[in-house]
């Protein structure tokens, strides 16, 4: 970016080029003298001069028409070098989640019991790191190791589990007696042990790094206590236990585990049933402090910052992510 007044140009004549160079040595002298100011003009020239990286840092992938705009501050890339599996990630949260990390230079494995090849191709197309797409049941041991082996054997490692999969958008609501007990096994079969599978499955890979990052995806539904869908809300909440338990185990290996409760979020799979949600739609801003639809790139950004350098003493904690509606 050019200069908008360039000393020396035919534009200044020799008078007004000896004031303002007069100007300048006294304003550094006295930046010299006062610790102070000298602190605040390093920063003010450290930053000015990151603002060119900051110009060709890669685009921000492309998001929902629903999803806002976030500020970008540090338009870093400081996930570079850096492996992360997402589970769920076809689609919603996860594909945004994945997408994020992307952004910030980590290799991405999107696993999903349905194909992820689309949001592998959508979240790749502008380049960077690898990007990879693999089938897996996050119930099924043998094919989380597979997963693993994959990862590990394309990409090197792997530092980062995001365990996003879940049941929520097809579980039944209505009152607690009335829900199947199947159903209720399907839900904690994959909420609940789905994420610490996963965990497993990386734990070898971690270890051999000297550590790494968990984030779990809960639901601000926990801090709530909302009815009507008992077991969904227990799984959630066994989520939080699980991440405050493992957090505890795996400190010692440098593994930190943490976890994010979204509030009600328009994910996919929401709008793909406007009918069965609508109620929650409706009234989904009424008991929040921000006046507005949470959407998947709310909770991208609390991700990225846990698996990052900025989150390196932080473990065992949830995040509540939903615009103030629980404070926890």
């Amino acid at each position: 970016m050019r200069s908008a007044i360039r000393i020396g140009s035919t534009s200044m004549n020799h008078i007004t080029a000896r004031m303002l160079a007069g100007t300048v040595g006294t304003l550094m002298s006295f930046v010299q003298r006062d610790t102070r100011v000298r602190h605040a003009w390093m920063f003010l020239s450290s930053s000015a001069a990151r603002v060119p990286a900051v110009a060709r840092a890669r685009a921000t992938p492309s998001r929902s028409p629903l999803a806002p705009t976030p500020p970008r501050y540090l338009l870093t890339v400081e996930l570079t070098g850096k492996v992360a599996i997402v589970t769920g990630a076809a689609t919603g949260i996860g594909k945004a989640i994945a997408a994020e990390l992307h952004a910030g230079g980590a290799a991405v494995v999107l696993l999903d019991v349905a194909s992820a090849r689309d949001a592998c191709e959508e979240i790749g197309a502008d380049g960077g790191a690898p990007v990879f797409a693999r089938e897996a049941d996050v119930t099924s041991p043998e094919q989380l190791d597979d997963a693993v082996a994959f990862a590990t054997s394309e990409l090197g490692t792997i530092d980062i589990l995001v365990n996003n999969a879940a049941l929520f958008t097809t579980v039944r609501h209505g009152p607690f007696e009335e829900i199947p007990v199947e159903e209720w096994r399907a839900v904690l079969d994959v909420n609940v042990m789905g994420p610490a599978l996963c965990a497993r499955a990386v734990l070898r890979a971690m270890r051999a790094n000297g550590g790494g990052r968990i984030v779990n995806i809960s639901s601000g539904t926990v801090f709530r206590g909302i009815p009507n869908m008992l077991h969904y809300v227990s799984s959630k909440g066994a989520v939080v236990a699980l991440t405050r338990s493992l957090a505890s185990e795996l400190g010692k290996d440098g593994i930190l585990v943490n976890a994010i409760a979204p509030g009600f979020t328009l994910s996919e799979g929401v709008l793909a049933r406007p009918e069965a949600f609508k109620r929650s739609i409706e009234s989904a801003t009424v008991g929040r402090s921000l006046k507005r639809d949470e959407v998947p790139a709310d909770l991208a950004g609390a991700v990225r910052f846990l698996v990052g350098p900025a989150a390196a003493f932080i473990t065992g904690q949830t995040l509540v992510v939903d615009g103030g509606a629980a404070f926890h």
